[in-house]
């Protein structure tokens, strides 16, 4: 059964487009702000590549500590799953987005998996 939305979050839908009608789309205002400032910006050499010499190395604790980013999304098959409260709480302790971190993490686990089957 389809759960029925509020007046105030049916304004919110995404608006489908076309690629036609993004290259035909006028820039805001704003956009063209935003871009004049980066030109500058880039001008003056303040975001040039030689500023991002500045920035450490990551050392090899923070590369493990890293996760798996999507690079691109496979189609998904929609479940039911019984968790635990505190891992719903723990879950969305971790912000907007908690029932995609499920996923997150069950891929990693897996891809973790896989290479250490692949690594025996």
């Amino acid at each position: 059964m389809a759960k029925k939305l509020s007046e105030s979050s049916q304004s919110a839908r995404l608006k489908s487009m076309s690629s036609e009608d993004i290259r035909n789309r006028r820039p805001t205002d704003k956009e063209r702000q935003t871009w004049a400032r980066i030109t500058a910006n880039q001008a003056a050499g303040i975001e040039s590549a030689s500023s991002l010499k500045l920035i450490p190395r990551l050392t090899d604790e923070q590369l493990a500590a890293m996760i798996r980013l999507r690079d691109v999304r496979p189609r998904k098959q929609a479940v039911s799953v019984r968790r635990d409260e505190s891992v719903i709480t723990w879950l969305k302790s971790k912000g907007k987005g908690h029932l995609t971190l499920i996923n997150d993490i069950l891929a990693n686990m897996m891809e973790a998996e896989k290479q250490a089957l692949q690594g025996r």
